[in-house]
């Protein structure tokens, strides 16, 4: 792992980048957390400084509000947000910057999730709490509503 305390998934998804990014937009509350959870999108400003509030729902009745911002969006190519900050640059207690890159790969899309960490240790804690199968689920559910896309759903 480099000096940028990074964790990674990535994934080929068999359909255009166009598909994928608008799985990603249009559809975050159907891939955004492995099942049983759920997520519900209370706000979604795509653009730099804009708002990010995504609740994840438990089985249990168990809530965690997920709050930032967006730093960075280039259509079709990337999206990067960060929980370090809530709406009008509040300093929040950081955890991480995500980062969602999605490339032409052949006859699909290589997308790729990256959690950025601010010291060994949050990264580690990360890695522990699952985030391979947690990020992983959460991506092989992308794809789910991707080949639901392209199939005309």
């Amino acid at each position: 792992m480099s000096d940028l305390h990074e964790l990674r998934i990535e994934r080929h998804i068999a359909a255009p980048v166009d598909v994928v990014w608008r799985a990603w937009v249009d559809h975050q509350a159907e891939w955004f957390c492995p099942r049983p959870w759920r997520a519900s999108v209370e706000v979604s400003e795509l653009r730099p400084g804009g708002r990010s509030v995504v609740v994840m729902h438990g089985p249990a009745g168990e809530e965690m509000r997920h709050e930032g911002v967006y730093l960075e969006v280039v259509t079709g190519e990337r999206i990067v947000s960060t929980d370090a900050f809530t709406a009008g640059w509040r300093p929040a207690g950081p955890f991480l910057v995500r980062i969602d890159e999605f490339a032409a790969d052949g006859a699909g899309t290589r997308y790729a999730a990256v959690a950025r960490h601010w010291t060994a240790e949050a990264r580690d804690q990360h890695a522990a709490m699952g985030f391979e199968a947690g990020w992983g689920a959460a991506a092989d559910q992308l794809e789910e509503v991707v080949r639901r896309l392209v199939a005309g759903g």
